[in-house]
C-alpha cells in the first residue's frame, strides 16, 4: 500500500506521517521520560502509598532533583498511577463505665517523647471475616509504639496493645494516655492498668474525631496506604501486611509531614528535647 493511501485510510496527513519519521524527542521530552521511570520506581518501592508530595519530597532528598507537585502529578496520571485512598468511617460508642475528662483539648504539642500517648481500634475486613487493629502513637515523634492484631475487640485487644507499648518505650509515671470514650477504654480493666501503671486517661468529647486527630490522621493513611480495594482473602494476608507496615514501615521507613518530612525514628534520633 502505498504511503498516500495508507495516510488515508488512518485519516492522517502525509506532512503529519514524514514529520513523525523525522521527530527528534526535545529534552523536555528526555526529561520527562527519565523522571517517569524514577518516579515510577519511588511509586511502586512504596506500594503505591506516596502521592506527588512524599515523591517530591523524596526526588529532592535521595536525588537531588526538585520538581513541582503538578509536575509529578500529571507524569502519575500519565502511567496511570494512582495513590490508594479510603475513607474513615465512624460508629457510635457505647456507655461509658469509668469515664475520664478531656484533658487534651486538641493541644498535641508536647516536647519530649512519650510524654503523650494516643490510641484507638480499627476494624479491617477480609474475606475469611473481621480482624481488629489497636494501635499506640507517640504524639512527639508520631512513632507506633505498640500495636495488637486480634479477631475480637475485646478490652485485652488495647490492654495487649498497650503492654507492648510499655514494653518498648519504658515510660515513666504521669504518661498521658488519649483515647475515645470506646467501652474498651472505659472499662474497669483499662482503668484498674492505667492506676497501676500511673498512668492519666484523658478522652475524647462524645462526637468529635478531632480530639483524637492524631489516630485519625494515622489510620486514614493505614487504610490508604495498606488495605487493598476489594478486601485481604486471607486473615493471615492482612495480619502479615499490617504486621510489616506497622513494624517495619511505617517507623522506619515512611516520611512524616508533621516531622519535617523525616521518619519518626529518624526524627526521635535527630531531635533534642527538653
Amino acid at each position: 500500500m502505498s504511503v498516500k493511501r495508507a495516510c488515508a485510510c488512518l485519516d492522517v496527513s502525509r506532512s503529519g506521517y514524514y514529520k513523525f519519521l523525522h521527530h527528534e524527542p526535545s529534552n523536555l521530552e528526555l526529561e520527562n521520560s527519565v523522571l517517569s521511570e524514577t518516579i515510577r520506581i519511588i511509586f511502586f518501592a512504596h506500594k503505591g502509598r506516596y502521592g506527588a508530595r512524599r515523591i517530591q519530597v523524596e526526588l529532592r532528598q535521595k536525588h537531588q532533583l526538585f520538581v513541582s507537585r503538578k509536575r509529578i502529578g500529571r507524569l502519575l496520571s500519565k502511567q496511570g498511577l494512582y495513590t490508594k485512598g479510603k475513607r474513615r468511617k465512624y460508629l457510635k460508642q457505647k456507655p461509658s463505665v469509668y469515664p475520664s475528662a478531656n484533658l487534651v483539648k486538641q493541644n498535641f504539642n508536647v516536647q519530649r517523647p512519650n510524654q503523650l500517648w494516643f490510641g484507638d481500634i480499627s476494624y479491617i475486613p477480609t474475606h475469611e471475616g473481621m480482624l481488629y487493629c489497636s494501635v499506640f502513637i507517640d504524639c512527639f515523634t508520631r512513632k507506633c509504639v505498640g500495636f495488637s492484631i486480634r479477631e475480637h475487640m475485646r478490652d485485652n485487644l488495647v490492654i495487649e496493645s498497650l503492654e507492648e507499648a510499655i514494653q518498648r518505650e519504658k515510660p515513666k509515671n504521669g504518661l498521658m494516655i488519649h483515647t475515645d470514650q470506646g467501652s474498651q477504654y472505659t472499662g474497669h480493666r483499662f482503668y484498674e492498668y492505667s492506676l497501676n501503671h500511673h498512668f492519666i486517661h484523658s478522652q475524647s468529647r462524645k462526637g468529635n474525631p478531632y480530639d483524637n486527630a492524631v489516630m485519625e490522621s494515622f489510620y486514614k493513611s493505614l487504610k490508604r496506604e495498606v488495605l487493598p480495594p476489594k478486601q485481604y482473602q486471607t486473615k493471615a494476608q492482612a495480619r502479615l501486611e499490617l504486621t510489616d507496615y506497622l513494624e517495619t514501615y511505617y517507623n522506619y521507613k515512611r516520611i512524616h509531614s508533621s516531622l519535617n518530612y523525616q521518619t519518626p525514628a529518624d526524627f526521635e534520633r535527630n531531635t533534642k528535647f527538653s
